[in-house]
């Protein structure tokens, strides 16, 4: 597009902060064809973003949360013909200020491509503001009032008060319909060599006098909230809970850890022992899990530029990683092929993401996706939503109106 057909003449790709720093460059100078491509990233301090923008370069990179900057504060033209949206789920929120400031620019942009394996993780809701940015609603409407009331019907809601919606019946063939001339959909595993992916569940047993401990807390929350009008905005708090208390630690109200179990912990060392000093990923959700995890074990978080160099070099024989900042574009494959979940999340996005920071092309080994579940607790019902894809907010709340029954069960 540059070089040979000139469709394109200042290109501007925007990526997550790792992606843009680390993986684009690693990318551009991996591949021969791509050698005489000048690129130049605008990341950091404002005045080094502001160098980078004013050097001569055919691609500019930068990170996702300085696109209003970019547009709106820096006082620099918008003279990009082209942009490139790396992870384009990243603007599925039309009330987000990137999102908003983008579509400031977007007419002057001649050609916009959007990248991203999870178009639609969180149901088919998130695709509008995805496509307003490609063909400024040209496919799915210019307003997500018409495009909800026309593909989607109420679904839990509290008199007046709609927290969700559901497509209607036909609608999502009548959405791929509307977007299918703009958008290639290509699998990974149908056109690349992917390695063979063992995905393990790794059951963990509490003890009576730790289902007791879970059982009290739950009367405490269940305490603050009428179950039959669980919300999504409260569900979202109270399954919060429930995960901290099965990955064995919880905040109370002054954000002090009260220790619960270290069943999960244990089960981490017999993982990390069966793996005979192959490196392991660990994925983190919770601040007290990162504390714990690296009070027992000698770990290293995945942070840095180098600490991705040292990783993928063998020199880090465990690794931490939090999904919400390493779950899209780290190619973290050459450094290890087993994963371990030590809390999950209920976000299939970044479950995903996460998975294919392992699980993508360069891997040689088959990978092994290990999770630790808490039994009979909430644990098993995000198991069971991210595994089923379900609509993540109706699993979330059915989960916690199901580990909120108290009284002579083992919910925990």
């Amino acid at each position: 597009m540059l070089f040979d057909s000139f469709d394109a003449h200042k290109v501007l790709v925007i990526a997550p902060l790792r992606v843009a720093r680390d993986t684009w460059p690693a990318e551009i100078e991996k591949w021969n064809h791509l050698k005489d491509l000048k690129y130049s990233i605008a990341i950091g301090s404002e005045k080094k973003r502001i160098s980078a923008l004013m050097e001569k370069a055919d691609i500019y990179i930068i990170n996702r949360e300085n696109v209003k900057w970019l547009i709106e504060d820096s006082s620099l033209p918008f003279d990009f013909d082209t942009v490139i949206i790396d992870e384009l789920s990243s603007f599925k929120n039309h009330q987000a200020k990137r999102f908003r400031s983008l579509m400031k620019v977007r007419p002057k942009i001649k050609r916009i491509v959007g990248l991203t394996g999870t178009p639609a993780s969180n149901g088919l809701m998130d695709l509008w503001a995805e496509f307003r940015l490609l063909d400024m609603g040209e496919r799915l409407g210019k307003f997500i009032g018409k495009y909800r009331e026309e593909y989607f019907v109420p679904d839990k809601r509290n008199q007046q008060i709609i927290f969700s919606y559901k497509p209607k019946l036909g609608a999502e063939k009548a959405i791929y319909n509307k977007i299918s001339d703009i958008t290639i959909s290509m699998k990974g595993s149908d056109y690349l060599k992917l390695p063979e992916l063992i995905v393990n569940k790794v059951e963990v047993n509490l003890s009576e006098k730790e289902i007791k401990t879970l059982d009290t807390m739950k009367k405490d929350l269940v305490a603050t909230i009428d179950q039959d009008e669980i919300t999504a905005s409260n569900a979202a708090a109270l399954s919060n809970k429930l995960l901290q208390m099965a990955n064995g630690a919880v905040y109370d109200d002054n954000q002090n850890v009260i220790h619960i179990h270290d069943r999960k912990l244990d089960a981490l060392e017999d993982l990390i022992e069966s793996a005979n000093g192959k490196p392991v990923l660990i994925a983190y959700w919770f601040k007290h899990d990162l504390k714990r995890i690296s009070k027992k074990f000698d770990v290293k978080q995945i942070k840095t530029s180098n600490d991705i160099k040292n990783w993928n070099s063998g020199q880090i024989p465990i690794a931490l990683i939090h999904p919400a900042s390493a779950g899209h574009g780290l190619n973290l494959q050459t450094g290890g092929s087993t994963l371990i979940w030590f809390g999950l999340t209920w976000s299939l996005e970044l479950y995903q993401q996460t998975n294919a920071r392992l699980w993508r092309q360069g891997q040689t080994d088959t990978v092994v996706i290990h999770h630790l579940l808490s039994k009979d607790t909430i644990d098993e019902q995000v198991m069971k939503a991210l595994q089923g894809k379900d609509d993540i907010q109706s699993a979330l709340i059915n989960a916690v109106k199901v580990n909120l029954q108290t009284g002579g069960n083992k919910n925990g």
